[in-house]
């Protein structure tokens, strides 16, 4: 494993494994890894740098916190450079999160307020500390949450989605998994262990397969709801993954000669 700053400070970390995985933790523990410019630039670098390369990327924070979200002690107007600015910006940020190829798993280890609680919904798969501690401050400042308020919404049932955003409370990893906010919570001292396997395992599967199924995961129901209309989508999607791999033809080769799915484990 090969482990690298990117160049924003030291405020994100990249790990890569020849397994597939790599890792990006966020490293300002001292502000909670609240996003600044520089973490949130950092974040798109090693997003960049992962592509072609992982098949599952890890996001997690150094310290007690996972992510307290944008560092609002920072000032936020312009810096005058059009690229800073568009590949600083937050909303742009978690985009590039959602259409990354790789698969990305959120290991939530602690604090995860405001825009740390949209990374846990922008990722594919969460796995959260027992101990972390989850929530949306922004009506105590007289705010919608502009982009946790959705993510959350459209994640969650409509009472548990109002209960995050008008109460600002906050919950633990097992009210989350409970929720459907996180896959599974374990005890914090767990965590790293129950991420990895579950990436390991996951990058095990084909590139080309886990790509498209990121894409259809977000494409039902998010876009397409009507069940014609999912599966002509499904099967172009297959079709187009059959053409691009040799995946499929492979498995079912070793399947008739008695080898198991790599699926069933």
């Amino acid at each position: 494993m090969t482990t690298r700053q990117t160049n924003d400070g030291g405020a994100i970390l990249v790990q890569h494994s020849d397994n597939g995985v790599s890792r990006i933790t966020f490293n300002r523990p001292a502000q909670r890894n609240a996003m600044n410019r520089a973490a949130r630039v950092g974040l798109v670098n090693a997003l960049d740098e992962c592509r072609g390369r992982a098949k599952v990327i890890v996001l997690t924070g150094n310290g007690p916190a996972f992510c307290a979200g944008v560092d609002l002690k920072e000032d936020q107007a312009s810096t005058g450079d059009a690229e800073m600015d568009r590949r600083s910006e937050w909303g742009a940020v978690l985009e590039e999160i959602r259409r990354h190829p790789a698969v990305v798993i959120a290991a939530v280890n602690g604090f995860a307020l405001g825009g740390g609680s949209t990374l846990i919904n922008i990722s594919d798969l969460a796995i959260a500390a027992h101990e972390a501690s989850i929530g949306m401050p922004e009506i105590g400042f007289g705010l919608y949450p502009v982009l946790a308020g959705p993510a959350v919404q459209l994640r969650l049932s409509p009472k548990r989605a109002a209960w995050l955003i008008l109460t600002a409370e906050r919950i633990n990893g097992r009210t989350a998994a409970e929720w459907g906010l996180v896959n599974r919570s374990v005890p914090l001292a767990d965590l790293d262990n129950e991420v990895t396997a579950l990436a390991k395992r996951i990058a095990g599967f084909d590139a080309i397969g886990l790509e498209a199924a990121k894409q259809a995961l977000w494409k039902i129901p998010g876009e397409i709801s009507e069940w014609t209309s999912a599966v002509e989508y499904a099967k172009n999607l297959v079709a187009d993954i059959r053409a691009r791999s040799q995946a499929f033809d492979d498995g079912m080769s070793r399947f008739r000669e008695g080898q198991r799915n790599p699926g069933q484990g």
